[in-house]
C-alpha cells in the first residue's frame, strides 16, 4: 500500500492489510508533528507534496526494499495539508518473517523517503514565524 493522502490514516487497518501466514512480526514507523522545534512551541506544520512523483518514487522506494530485505511486504502513508501537534504525519509497516529484516527494512524506507521523495514541511510557531524544514537523512547502508 503506498498512499498521499489529506485525511488521517488507521493504523490497524494497515497493519492488518500486511498479516499474512508468512509473517511473524510487523514493524512500524509513525511520524508525527512535534509541538516544539529550535526551542519555539510549534502551532501547525503545512505538509505539500509533487503527488504524481511522490506516488512513484514511495512505490520505486516500497520495491527496493522489498528486493534489498527478506520482508513479505511493505506500507508506506504520508499525510499532506494543514496538521496540528501530534496528528500523525507518516506510517511506515513492514511485514516479515523475522524481526530483524523488518526493522533494516523500516529504516531504510524512512531514510530514503526523507531523502528522495518531493514533500516539504513547513513549521508555523505561535508567534506566526513559519521555518521550512529540512530533514536530514541518517546514512543507511
Amino acid at each position: 500500500m503506498i498512499k498521499v493522502t489529506r485525511e488521517d490514516f488507521s493504523v490497524e487497518e494497515v497493519i492488518q492489510s500486511l498479516r499474512r501466514k508468512e509473517v511473524g512480526g510487523i514493524v512500524t514507523f509513525i511520524g508525527t508533528v512535534r509541538g516544539e522545534s529550535q526551542g519555539r512551541p510549534v502551532e501547525h506544520m503545512e505538509i505539500e507534496a509533487y503527488e504524481e512523483m511522490a506516488l512513484h518514487d514511495l512505490e520505486e522506494i516500497r520495491r527496493r526494499a522489498l528486493e534489498k530485505f527478506r520482508v513479505e511486504d511493505a506500507a508506506i502513508v504520508h499525510r499532506v495539508g494543514t496538521l496540528k501537534v501530534s496528528e500523525n504525519i507518516v506510517l511506515i509497516a513492514v511485514a516479515a518473517a523475522h524481526r530483524e529484516e523488518a526493522f533494516d527494512a523500516c529504516r531504510f524506507i524512512l531514510e530514503e523517503v526523507k531523502r528522495l521523495v518531493p514533500i516539504w514541511k513547513k513549521e508555523y510557531t505561535l508567534g506566526g514565524r513559519s521555518t521550512w524544514v529540512r530533514d536530514e537523512p541518517t546514512s543507511v547502508s
